[in-house]
């Protein structure tokens, strides 16, 4: 089998289709099994289409994001179908699905606020919010265990890594696309938020991914503030129970200072 090479990749996650469905590419594998997709870009799809939802009412800032990942996502065709459960003054909650080989694969619930210039007192506790360790430009290049000869999730982020070592334990690691999510459309920064979120898990992984699987059920994330710029920091650790559960949370950060936060639970098992 020959080495990837940069003309084998797609040129984005996603190719919107006339019937105003998606189509997964490639890059969107990822590490479980090489027809289901990893779950970050869906996750960063349905985003997209939450907050064109929202905006519609003046909402532009996505507080919360959660999804509950019902089934495997098929490299493939998906649908979107959204709602607004509810839009008043100041926030409005959204709920969506994410359909695939005509079942529901995932389902959504979200918090959208309205933005207004709110200047802060000075010397609040805890403020001004702390900083990455450590930045993007000063952060070594790395790859995931899972990176190989075929096109996958690995493909379509750039990672760096501030400190710990991935799939050791507590780790961090800033993240950027290095394609588009959707074909011919800047992302968003909350969709790179959700791109990356997703990967808390197997950042800060503490089992051998070989003998077993740590997969999420689900993920949520909170943001204090819009998102700024590409880069998104992840500082990830797990935890695990003794009944083949665990949890996985993130702090978040763009290369201004922290964003919020990320949780996943997980179900642990042994692989075979």
């Amino acid at each position: 089998m020959q080495a990837k090479s940069v003309a084998d990749l797609p040129t984005s996650a996603y190719v919107l289709q006339a019937d105003g469905g998606y189509c997964a590419s490639a890059l969107t594998r990822g590490p479980w099994h090489p027809d289901h997709q990893h779950a970050g870009p869906p996750i960063a799809l349905v985003c997209r289409a939450i907050e064109r939802t929202a905006a519609g009412h003046g909402f532009t800032h996505i507080s919360r994001l959660t999804a509950n990942l019902l089934r495997p996502v098929p490299v493939g065709e998906v649908a979107i179908e959204v709602a607004t459960d509810y839009a008043g003054r100041n926030a409005g909650h959204f709920s969506a699905r994410l359909m695939a080989l005509g079942k529901e694969v995932a389902r959504f619930t979200a918090l959208a606020q309205r933005e207004n210039d709110l200047p802060l007192p000075e010397g609040l506790a805890g403020h001004p919010l702390p900083r990455a360790p450590r930045g993007p430009q000063e952060s070594d290049p790395c790859e995931f265990p899972f990176a190989s000869r075929h096109v996958g999730y690995s493909d379509l982020v750039e990672t760096r890594i501030a400190h710990g070592r991935i799939f050791d334990g507590p780790c961090g690691i800033w993240f950027r696309l290095r394609h588009p999510l959707l074909q011919g459309e800047a992302p968003s920064e909350y969709q790179r938020v959700a791109v990356a979120a997703d990967s808390g898990n197997g950042i800060s992984a503490v089992l051998d991914l070989v003998r077993y699987s740590f997969v999420n059920s689900d993920l949520t994330v909170n943001l204090v503030r819009r998102p700024r710029g590409e880069w998104i920091f992840l500082d990830a650790r797990t935890h695990l129970g003794p009944n083949g559960g665990g949890l996985a949370e993130s702090v978040l950060y763009d290369q201004d200072g922290l964003i919020g936060r990320s949780m996943q639970s997980l179900s642990v098992s042994r692989r075979g």
